[in-house]
């Protein structure tokens, strides 16, 4: 009798491991296409990082390789931007800070920023990589903004800030493998068409998310801090929540965008987009 309950618990018990196991990650032909079971619902999209990295989070080590975005089932269809979308007809200054770049006003392939540093806060991984650059200017600012929400007890940790456009170009093509080009073209630049590429970019998170970019972020603590006070350093939420038809992108509470003080204060005021404010800048001037 004792023989046959061993052998009983012995079967359940690989069974159980087994299953757990395979609940454990999906693993994709792809190296840097892991998934874990945390991140997958019915409306999430995973978003590949952008090189095969071995994450570190603060407090878990880590061989996930993506970052889960969730989205909203009204969200999961976004087209582009309109046609009337403003675009530059003068010659670009691309080192601008207040540069408009979206699916009208790409970038040059050989445009890469020559001011890019490392700036001195919290990132989700270790290691040296690209993506922790940002231009000079908009990494002081973003340090100036992480130490106050440290002082406010808010934890962000960055999660990426530059990216060449070999590497958006890579990035692109790898999600319209994955999930088709139109709906990659919702939530994944194609190369030229990256505010990443200018260096005044970053993408943060925070704990509460396992430091992923989901939407879910705007609901935090943190997100909420940021939707309330980055403009204060000079910070835009670039890609805000009802304006996807308008920047052509879904909802991204954890895209920060340095634009300068004076325009993100105008633009968080008016709670229009850079297109809508740009757009109207222009009307206004042609009128008087």
């Amino acid at each position: 009798m004792k023989l046959h309950t061993f052998i009983l618990l012995a079967i359940l018990s690989t069974v159980v491991l087994f299953t757990g196991c395979s609940t454990i990650a999906f693993n994709y032909t792809d190296t840097d296409t892991v998934m874990t079971s945390s991140s997958v619902t019915n409306d999430s999209i995973e978003k590949p990082l952008e090189d095969s990295d071995t994450i570190q989070t603060p407090d878990i080590d880590s061989t996930q390789d993506t970052v889960a975005i969730q989205i909203e089932p009204s969200l999961a269809n976004v087209e582009d931007a309109p046609s009337d979308s403003p675009s530059y007809t003068e010659p670009i200054d691309y080192n601008a800070i207040d540069i408009l770049i979206n699916k009208q006003n790409p970038l040059p392939s050989d445009y890469e920023p020559t001011d890019l540093v490392i700036p001195d806060i919290k990132f989700f991984f270790d290691g040296e990589h690209e993506k922790k650059h940002m231009r000079t200017e908009a990494a002081q600012a973003l340090e100036q903004l992480f130490e106050m929400a440290k002082e406010k007890n808010i934890h962000l940790f960055a999660v990426s800030g530059y990216r060449s456009y070999k590497r958006q170009e890579a990035i692109f093509n790898r999600n319209v493998k994955k999930h088709g080009f139109e709906k990659a073209n919702t939530f994944s630049a194609q190369p030229g068409q990256s505010e990443h590429q200018t260096g005044l970019a970053m993408d943060v998170s925070c704990s509460e998310v396992d430091y992923r970019l989901t939407q879910s972020f705007g609901k935090t603590q943190e997100g909420q801090w940021i939707k309330d006070n980055a403009h204060s350093f000079g910070f835009i939420i670039r890609y805000p929540k009802g304006k996807e038809t308008i920047t052509g992108y879904m909802y991204e509470p954890w895209h920060l965008r340095y634009v300068g003080k004076e325009l993100a204060t105008q633009i968080y005021e008016s709670e229009l987009t850079m297109e809508e404010f740009f757009n109207d800048y222009s009307n206004s001037k042609s009128s008087s």
